[in-house]
């Protein structure tokens, strides 16, 4: 059996040896291939995280169908540059519906585009709003509470899943940069 090793030392720690047994993962690779990227190393309950995954789903789907809503029926002196970012912010929270349907797919799940089901699944509400201030304001709230289950949803997966934190991550920055566009929308309305 070929193994390779190398010592690596922690800081004040003894030194923890790397083995990497090669055999081995080629032998588990070729006995579990159904099962995708989903290797024996994957440290996560795969359950869960398909859960988490499908929730965040229907949280993207609808945002996405209040942004698209906010879009269409922005009225107003100032409508035309807050629609406009109501229709880009649509379309990146679909560009994220999309990664994370594909993120399930490949752990071997089946994403849940169900919708009687979306509104009971996802994190943020469907407002409609009255008037464009409302509408900018239920989409900050929106971002507000995509934000805070995203940054639990990372902080649960660790290490343990971490190409599934890192699409957390990147979904992350943007919904902070729409909360942002939101606040400043908002400010400039009010001041």
């Amino acid at each position: 059996m070929s193994k390779s090793s190398a010592a690596k030392a922690a800081p004040g720690t003894s030194k923890d040896p790397f083995v990497l047994d090669v055999e081995k993962i080629r032998s588990d690779a070729r006995q579990h291939m159904d099962e995708g990227p989903v290797t024996a190393t994957y440290g996560a309950d795969r359950e869960v995280v398909l859960k988490l995954l499908n929730d965040a789903l229907a949280t993207e789907i609808v945002c996405t169908l209040r942004y698209k809503r906010h879009y269409f029926m922005a009225k107003g002196i100032h409508s035309e540059a807050v629609a406009a970012e109501f229709a880009q912010h649509a379309a990146e929270e679909q560009e994220h519906a999309d990664t994370l349907a594909e993120r399930i797919v490949q752990l071997g799940g089946e994403p849940n585009f169900a919708p009687d089901s979306l509104k009971s699944r996802a994190h943020s509400e469907y407002k409609e709003g009255q008037d464009l201030i409302d509408m900018i304001r239920e989409n900050l709230i929106a971002e507000r509470i995509a934000i805070d289950t995203y940054r639990e949803i990372i902080r649960y997966l660790g290490e343990k899943d971490v190409t599934t934190r890192r699409i957390f991550e990147e979904i992350l920055a943007v919904e902070e940069e729409h909360a942002d566009d939101m606040a400043d929308l908002l400010a400039g309305r009010n001041g």
